[in-house]
């Protein structure tokens, strides 16, 4: 665990920080404009949908306002070092700069669990997310044209990537 701002932490999620990531989970939900899912996961599915080694908090005074984990896009061999991640803020946190330290721990973390390939699907109107993940170097593949629907309606999805400059590089 480091010390960013003040009282400001990351570090690896633990057991008991599960209810507040769902919550963070839940307040992306409902935006609209951070995931097609319409309910929170449990705990089990949770797990089972996230890379172990591959799963942060930010917290703020001992309170979690940020969490971030990837998911394997593939069960191949081929693309074991390439994951799909996730990344939520607390609606008090949003625009503070808290995101960007948030993914940039991911990145490196990622890169240290041997990932090579990170990707991203953010709704093209989620543009603060959209100008997030280019800061930190990912870079838009392209549009996923109504790849599913949300509240009865088709929503596009934009794929972003990063390719590691360390890892993979063989």
């Amino acid at each position: 665990m480091r010390e960013l701002i003040g009282t400001i932490f990351i570090d690896g999620m633990k057991e008991s920080d599960w209810e507040e990531v769902r919550e963070i989970y839940i307040e992306g939900i409902n935006t609209g404009n951070a995931t097609f899912d319409t309910t929170p996961p449990t705990k089990e599915e949770w797990n089972k949908k996230y890379v172990e080694d591959c799963r942060l908090v930010i917290r703020e005074a001992g309170k979690v306002i940020g969490w971030a984990a990837l998911l394997p896009i593939s069960t191949k061999d081929a693309f074991y070092g390439v994951a799909e991640l996730s990344i939520y803020l607390s609606s008090s946190s949003v625009g503070k700069g808290i995101g960007k330290k948030l993914l940039d721990a991911l990145i490196k973390e990622s890169e240290a669990n041997g990932f090579w390939t990170l990707q991203a699907g953010v709704f093209p109107e989620n543009e603060a997310s959209i100008k997030l993940h280019k800061s930190l170097g990912f870079r838009e593949v392209g549009i996923r044209e109504s790849l599913g629907k949300l509240d009865g309606i088709w929503r596009d999805v934009l794929l972003m990537e990063r390719r590691s400059k360390v890892v993979g590089i063989d």
